[in-house]
C-alpha cells in the first residue's frame, strides 16, 4: 500500500474517532444532566461532526489519489519489465510479452510507444513474426533497416515503418538522424 493510501485511512480514522470520543463525551453529559440536548448537538456538531467532515474529506482525498498513483506505478512498473526483458534478450516474441505481463497486445504496443516517446526504447518489431527486437539507437538512427537492409529516403523521430519488409522501427528522439545520400554516377 502506497503512502497516500496510508494517510488516507489514518485521516479517515482519526476522524472517526474524534467523531466517536465526541458522541460519548456529549452522550455522558446528557445521562449525568450536566448538558442541556441542544447543548449536546451543538457540541457534537462542533466538536465531532466538523472534524469528521474535514478530516474524512482530506483522508477520501489522499486516498484516492493513492489508488491513482498505484495503477500509474503499476503501468509504470509493467513498462519497465518490458524493457527490460527486450533489453536482456535483445529479441522477444511479442506472445511472451503478453503471457509474461499479463497484457494485452494493445497495452503492449501502447508501452512500447510510450517508451519510445520517453526515448528509453529504440529498436524495431516484425509484425508477421511478431516479435521485439532491441537495437543500438545509433543504428535505429541510420537510413537503413535494420531488419532487411533497405534504404529509407529520411529517418524522423518516432515510428517509421520499412517500405520493403513492413517492420516498424522505434527511432528515440536523441538518435542521429541521417538522409538517403545520392548514389554516384556509374564509372565510364
Amino acid at each position: 500500500m502506497n503512502r497516500g493510501k496510508i494517510v488516507g485511512l489514518l485521516l479517515l480514522l482519526a476522524g472517526t474517532g474524534i467523531c466517536v470520543l465526541t458522541g460519548a463525551f456529549m452522550g455522558s453529559g446528557l445521562y449525568t444532566h450536566r448538558l442541556t440536548i441542544p447543548g449536546a448537538v451543538l457540541g457534537l456538531v462542533l466538536f465531532g461532526g466538523l472534524p469528521f467532515l474535514v478530516l474524512g474529506g482530506l483522508g477520501g482525498y489522499f486516498f484516492i489519489q493513492g489508488k491513482s498513483e498505484e495503477k500509474a506505478m503499476a503501468v509504470v512498473e509493467k513498462q519497465e519489465r518490458l524493457l527490460g526483458m527486450i533489453k536482456a534478450h535483445g529479441q522477444v516474441p511479442l506472445d511472451q510479452v503478453m503471457l509474461e505481463l499479463h497484457m494485452t497486445r494493445e497495452e503492449v504496443t501502447n508501452a512500447i510507444y510510450e517508451l519510445v516517446n520517453l526515448g528509453l526504447f529504440a529498436g524495431y518489431i516484425d509484425w508477421d513474426a511478431m516479435v521485439f527486437y532491441s537495437a543500438d539507437a545509433a543504428k535505429i538512427g541510420t537510413n537503413q533497416c535494420p531488419n532487411c537492409g533497405g534504404i529509407r529516403e529520411f529517418v524522423g523521430q518516432g515510428i517509421v515503418k520499412c517500405p520493403y519488409c513492413g517492420v516498424s522501427i522505434f527511432i528515440p528522439p536523441n538518435a542521429p538522424q541521417t538522409r538517403a545520400e545520392p548514389k554516384p554516377p556509374p564509372a565510364s
